[in-house]
C-alpha cells in the first residue's frame, strides 16, 4: 500500500473493528489491497514493486478465511521480513543499497573515507531490520493490539529513526577516522 495506507493500516484497523465486525473490516481491506494491487501491477510492472501489496492481499485474505486477527498482524512482520531479506541480500552480494540510497539523497560530494563507511552499511541495517522484525513478531504474540497499532503505523519510524542516528552519529566520530 502507498506509505499513507500503510502507515494508517494498523490504527485504522483496530479502530474500525470497535464499530464494525471483523470480517467485514477485513473485507474493506482486502478491497483495497486488491485495487492497489492492480495499480501497482500495471504502474510498475516489477516483482519488487508488487511485493508489499501481495503480502496484504495474501495475508488479509487469509484472515478473512480464517478470521483471525493474528494473521493481520503479521502484516507488518512480513513486510519487516522483506526489508531484512532485501538488505541480507544486498550484504552478501555487495549490492551497497546504503550507499546508492546515500548518493540519490545527499548532493555533496562523499569523501573516500566516507564512501569506505558506506559500503558496509548494509550489514548495519541487515541487523536493524532483523532487530524490528522481531520486535513485530514479539508484539504479535505478547503485545496488546494498541501497542501493535502504535508500533506498526508509528513506533517503527523511531526506532529507524534512532537507528540511523546511531549511525551517522557513529560514522562521524569513530568509523570515518578508522578508515584514515
Amino acid at each position: 500500500m502507498s506509505n499513507a495506507l500503510a502507515l494508517l493500516f494498523a490504527p485504522s484497523f483496530l479502530i474500525s473493528l470497535h464499530y464494525l465486525e471483523f470480517k467485514s473490516v477485513v473485507l474493506f481491506y482486502l478491497f483495497l489491497s486488491i485495487l492497489f494491487f492492480i495499480y501497482s501491477f500495471f504502474r510498475k510492472k516489477t516483482f519488487k514493486d508488487l511485493t508489499i501489496p501481495g503480502i496484504y492481499l495474501l495475508l488479509l485474505f487469509f484472515a478473512y478465511f480464517s478470521s483471525s486477527f493474528e494473521m493481520v498482524k503479521f502484516i507488518p512482520v512480513l513486510i519487516s521480513a522483506t526489508f531484512f531479506a532485501l538488505f541480507m541480500d544486498s550484504t552478501m552480494h555487495k549490492k551497497e543499497l546504503i550507499l546508492g540510497f546515500t548518493k540519490k539523497f545527499y548532493k555533496k560530494e562523499l569523501s573516500q573515507k566516507e564512501l569506505l563507511f558506506l559500503k558496509d552499511g548494509d550489514s548495519f541495517w541487515a541487523l536493524v531490520t532483523l532487530i524490528n522484525t522481531l520486535i513485530q513478531l514479539a508484539l504479535v504474540f505478547y503485545g496488546s493490539n494498541t501497542l501493535w497499532a502504535f508500533y506498526s503505523s508509528l513506533g517503527w519510524y523511531g526506532f529507524f529513526f534512532a537507528s540511523l542516528l546511531v549511525q551517522i552519529i557513529y560514522g562521524k566520530f569513530y568509523a570515518i577516522k578508522l578508515y584514515s
